[in-house]
């Protein structure tokens, strides 16, 4: 056996075991504290707030994140009025990952069978960021009669032309190499997501406490860092073959765009969105960027209050 692959097989070991202690204590840090509901035959879940019996509305929350992007942000400026249904995509945060998870017409099954089981029928406002507003977009094709209105919140909508996803993402996507490679992802994982967190805030600063108070440590277990990975890896192609339908789209749309995004280039992702879609507003936030949930919290909850027809 060669030395190289004898040290291979030594730093993937170590990996294994700094991965399961680190999985352990951040589940215990931040454990499943929503409802687990079965979907198509796997469990998703989902952080429940607000008034039973109230219009609903579900949120989507975007890459490398989870349902606790929202119950901090938008959900205390609404949950005095709706039934807020704050979901962890499939693979993310607890929700269990059915096969094919990386296909957006996947994930909108699953919200709209969500919706089924918790809503009781009744059309919901569909909140997406990022990633998660392309879920919402897919929805509302594929579920209209689910979907009330959408509220995207720098929404990823359309293929780019290059780059765009980490090599890491690539990476962790492989079939053989990927899970191997996920192991050692909790040893720099954190540390770079705490540095690189101002960039995606950018110019808006970042919120005392945000990464704990969104429990984003839960992503670096290997299990959702695959899942994520795959979700990035797999985006661009999905997005080409869903945006020649954004012609059906019927319902109200409003959307917020920062002008400053330095996640998402808005011009090639909303400004395009608002060319095709029949019904939409666009938000335009001059100086803000791709967290505009949070930097424009109050202003975001009275759009979906207003669509969702609270009182």
């Amino acid at each position: 056996m060669s030395a190289v692959l004898v040290s291979f097989l030594g730093v993937t070991l170590g990996g294994c075991v700094h991965s399961s202690v680190y999985t352990s204590r951040v589940e215990a840090r931040f454990p499943p504290d929503g409802e687990m509901v079965e979907v198509n035959g796997t469990d998703m879940h989902v952080l429940r707030m607000g008034q039973a019996g109230a219009p609903p509305v579900l949120f989507v929350h975007g890459a490398s994140a989870n349902a606790h992007e929202f119950d901090w942000s938008l959900a205390p400026w609404l949950e005095d009025r709706f039934d807020l249904l704050l979901a962890d995509r499939p693979g993310l945060g607890y929700s269990e990952r059915p096969p094919h998870g990386e296909q957006l017409a996947v994930q909108a099954r699953q919200m709209a069978g969500l919706l089924d089981a918790m809503a009781d029928g009744e059309p919901a406002v569909v909140v997406g960021h990022s990633l998660g507003g392309a879920v919402a977009l897919r929805m509302a094709l594929d579920y209209p009669e689910q979907v009330k209105a959408l509220v995207l919140l720098a929404p990823v909508t359309h293929a780019w032309e290059t780059g765009g996803t980490g090599w890491y993402n690539h990476v962790g996507a492989l079939p053989v190499i990927g899970p191997a490679f996920s192991q050692l992802v909790p040893i720099a994982g954190p540390e770079m997501a705490r540095k690189g967190v101002s960039r995606t805030f950018s110019p808006d600063p970042v919120p005392e406490n945000y990464l704990e108070n969104s429990a984003a440590n839960l992503l670096f277990r290997p299990k959702a860092f695959r899942a994520n990975a795959a979700d990035l890896s797999a985006l661009r192609g999905e997005l080409a073959a869903q945006q020649a339908r954004y012609g059906e789209l019927s319902m109200p749309i409003v959307v917020f765009s920062g002008a400053q995004d330095t996640v998402l280039n808005p011009v090639v992702q909303a400004g395009r969105l608002k060319d095709e879609a029949p019904n939409l507003e666009l938000v335009k936030l001059p100086d803000s960027g791709h967290m505009p949930h949070h930097a424009h919290g109050e202003d975001v909850a009275e759009t979906i209050a207003r669509l969702a027809g609270a009182s």
